[in-house]
C-alpha cells in the first residue's frame, strides 16, 4: 500500500464530490444488481456517507489504529444492513472503476495497485467485523 499514491489520486478525485458516489453506485448496481435491494430507494444520504468514509480512510491512512477502528465500525454496521462478505469484490471493482474514471491521467498501474491494497485491508477488516457482528 502506497499512501502517497492513494492520497495524490484521491486529491484529484475529491473535487468531483457527489458525482463520484453517483458513479460508484451506478457502476455497482449495473455490475451486481443483486445488491440494489440493500439500499434505500433514494441514495442522497448514502452517497454522502460513502464519500465521507473514503475521505476519512484516506486522511487517516497512515494511522493504523484509527483506520482499523473505522473499518471495524463500518463492518459491524454493514452486517445490520444485510451486507455479505461476498459483496466486497463487486464493491472493490466499482470503487477502482470509479477512482480510475475520475483520476484520469493520475491513474497509473502503481496507483491501481495501491488502491487494490487499500481495498484488501478494507475487505479483510470490514469482513471480519461483519462476520463477527452477525447473529449466530
Amino acid at each position: 500500500m502506497d499512501p502517497v499514491l492513494v492520497k495524490r489520486s484521491f486529491a484529484v478525485v475529491e473535487p468531483h464530490g457527489p458525482a463520484v458516489a453517483e458513479y460508484f453506485y451506478r457502476h455497482l448496481f449495473e455490475h451486481d444488481p443483486g445488491v440494489r435491494g440493500l439500499f434505500a430507494e433514494h441514495l442522497d444520504e448514502q452517497r454522502d456517507r460513502l464519500f465521507a468514509a473514503l475521505g476519512a480512510l484516506v486522511t487517516h491512512l497512515e494511522d493504523t489504529d484509527t483506520v482499523l477502528g473505522l473499518l471495524r465500525d463500518l463492518g459491524a454496521r454493514h452486517a445490520r444492513y444485510g451486507a455479505l462478505v461476498e459483496h466486497f469484490p463487486a464493491v472493490g471493482a466499482s470503487l477502482l472503476a470509479t477512482l480510475a474514471h475520475y483520476a484520469g491521467d493520475a491513474w497509473t498501474e502503481e496507483t491501481e495497485a495501491a488502491w487494490t491494497a487499500v481495498h484488501a485491508v478494507v475487505s479483510d477488516t470490514m469482513g471480519a467485523a461483519l462476520t463477527e457482528a452477525r447473529p449466530a
